[in-house]
């Protein structure tokens, strides 16, 4: 069985390096999301995301930007 990693994270710019953390448990991902959301969110250039990834495949599935959030549908 393939592990899921959650991932969130964090540009300042639009293709911009990027701030990124990994953990196990999608909770404390989302956290950090929220997290970051309340303390960048404010910027017009940041974009924040919370990721999965199973199997080395990304999925994004929340993304916020200058013109709010955006969240992909479960599969």
């Amino acid at each position: 069985m393939t592990a899921t990693k959650h991932l969130a994270t964090l540009r300042f710019k639009v293709d911009g390096p990027a701030v990124e953390a990994e953990w196990t448990v999608v909770g404390t991902a989302q956290r950090r999301y929220a997290e970051w959301v309340g303390l960048y969110g404010t910027d017009p250039a940041v974009v924040i995301k919370l990721i999965e990834e199973t199997g080395g495949r990304r999925r994004v599935r929340k993304t916020w930007a200058a013109q709010g959030e955006t969240e992909e549908p479960a599969t």
